[in-house]
């Protein structure tokens, strides 16, 4: 909720703090920056603590550094408890992933993610558009008070319901940091950051798209924020069907060449209502279907460290974050018009085509070399037979 009703108070933030919307953009770049350097920074601080008790920290943090965001009387301000706030969040999704495999039945690793991330779509089913409506009708600083008190109570939820979990076996930063060594991690990285950029091209700058183009009400934007997160709630669990059905490569590329398609329509028909509400509820599905399939792909090429690698999910989901309301912003910042983020959104996603075709080539190069060494190694293994007499 924290993360995603920014994009519908934006107008709002803006007047209070006597700003630019590019500017207050910008605010959102800021938590994406936090998440950035929380996620691997903080897991590592505490690799080796049970996961638990680790979560409920997180929590606290959160809720401390929402509610700073509440008061703070200035932009520099807001700046700065918006990266605070960040710091915990990728960090509680690493570790939540991981808890989440460790609890999940054999071949349902992905299903039980997409479980987990339901709180993420759920948030935009119910947080977001509350908080845009409370944010436009009230005050937009109570949606972040709202925020800091379900931290709290999450914090209870967990101490309750969580299962005690034995913390991994330490091994060392520098063995850690053994993962960073593997391409492939370094490619999913790159799909998730680069490629789900372009959906954050789109969803910074929806709220003035909206009004601006499209033509709707400010008092329409909570329906419209409703459909994006309903899409989500049935992307995501989309997107854990489909890498445990089939491996999460083929279906991972799928999903980005769709939302390539998806983002370049958000721009040729900006201008038609019914076209806009449809496509908010496609494109946030199709966001976070991403999301399973990209979260096993990283813990899959991290075994030495997957707390770190599956907290660098969320970083790199926040890379995408700010580099797309950051570069989402600049053609607005030059004076063109509220379509031209989908421009930027659709070369973002295309770019994430290019990594994930990339990863699956290099899986597919492997398994004929693979195939290659079995073979070889069956031919030496055989006992030679004598020549007939």
């Amino acid at each position: 909720m924290t993360e995603f009703v920014m994009m519908g108070i934006l107008p709002d933030i803006a007047r209070g703090l006597q700003i630019t919307i590019p500017q207050a953009g910008y605010l959102i770049t800021a938590y994406a920056l936090g998440v950035v350097v929380g996620a691997p920074t903080l897991v590592t601080i505490v690799a080796g603590r049970p996961p638990r008790t680790v979560l409920i920290w997180f929590m606290l943090m959160f809720a401390v550094f929402n509610a700073m965001s509440a008061f703070a009387p200035n932009f520099e301000t807001m700046m700065a408890s918006r990266f605070l706030a960040g710091l915990p969040h990728g960090a509680f999704f690493g570790v939540g992933a991981v808890v989440a495999s460790r609890l999940a039945e054999p071949g349902k690793t992905a299903a039980a993610m997409a479980m987990m991330f339901t709180g993420l779509t759920l948030a935009n089913v119910l947080g977001v558009p509350l908080g845009t409506w409370i944010g436009h009708a009230f005050d937009w600083r109570m949606v972040f008070l709202i925020v800091a008190v379900i931290g709290l109570l999450t914090m209870w939820s967990l101490y309750q319901w969580v299962p005690p979990i034995e913390p991994s076996k330490r091994t060392g930063l520098m063995q850690d940091l053994r993962i960073f060594r593997h391409l492939d991690l370094w490619l999913a990285l790159g799909i998730v950051s680069i490629g789900t950029g372009g959906f954050f091209a789109w969803f910074s700058y929806i709220a003035p798209l909206l009004t601006d183009v499209t033509g709707f009400s400010t008092g329409a934007l909570p329906l419209i924020m409703t459909a994006v997160g309903v899409g989500m709630t049935v992307g995501v669990q989309f997107g854990g069907y489909l890498a445990d059905k089939f491996h999460p490569l083929p279906a991972l590329l799928i999903l980005m060449v769709s939302m390539v398609v998806l983002l370049l329509c958000n721009g040729l028909m900006a201008e038609s209502k019914i076209a806009m509400v449809v496509l908010a509820f496609l494109t946030g599905a199709n966001a976070l279907a991403i999301g399973p399939p990209v979260q096993v792909l990283l813990i899959e090429h991290s075994r030495e460290a997957e707390m770190l690698g599956s907290s660098l999910g969320q970083a790199g989901f926040n890379v995408g974050n700010a580099l797309g309301a950051l570069l989402g912003g600049i053609p607005l910042t030059l004076g063109f018009a509220y379509t031209a983020p989908q421009w930027v959104a659709a070369a973002m996603a295309l770019c994430g085509v290019v990594l994930t075709a990339l990863m699956l080539t290099r899986r597919r190069w492997k398994a004929r070399e693979l195939a290659r060494t079995v073979e070889r190694m069956l031919a030496e293994a055989q006992p030679a037979t004598s020549p007939p007499v």
